[in-house]
């Protein structure tokens, strides 16, 4: 009836909803941007959409965000899931 001395390990990065931001290359509508941020903070790529295109109403950049991130954000590998660099 001794404790253990292990304590759960914390999730990595491939285990948590929070994966590594890269445009996915399905399920995507434009350039993929909203699709990696669903998958990045858990949430539908729907809901996310949907969030773009309500803030667009609002004063910002978010256009040019979109844009950038875009060009930024690494394309998904296609044969092993994994990110490429956008350059």
């Amino acid at each position: 009836m001794g404790y253990s001395d292990e304590r759960p390990h914390a999730p990595t990065l491939k285990e948590s909803h929070m994966s590594r931001l890269a445009r996915p290359t399905h399920g995507r509508m434009i350039g993929g941007v909203c699709a990696a941020l669903a998958r990045r903070f858990g949430t539908s790529a729907t809901t996310m959409r949907v969030i773009f295109l309500i803030s667009c109403l609002l004063p910002g950049p978010q256009f040019l965000l979109y844009i950038a991130l875009w060009i930024l954000l690494p394309a998904e590998d296609k044969t092993h899931g994994k990110a490429q660099t956008a350059w």
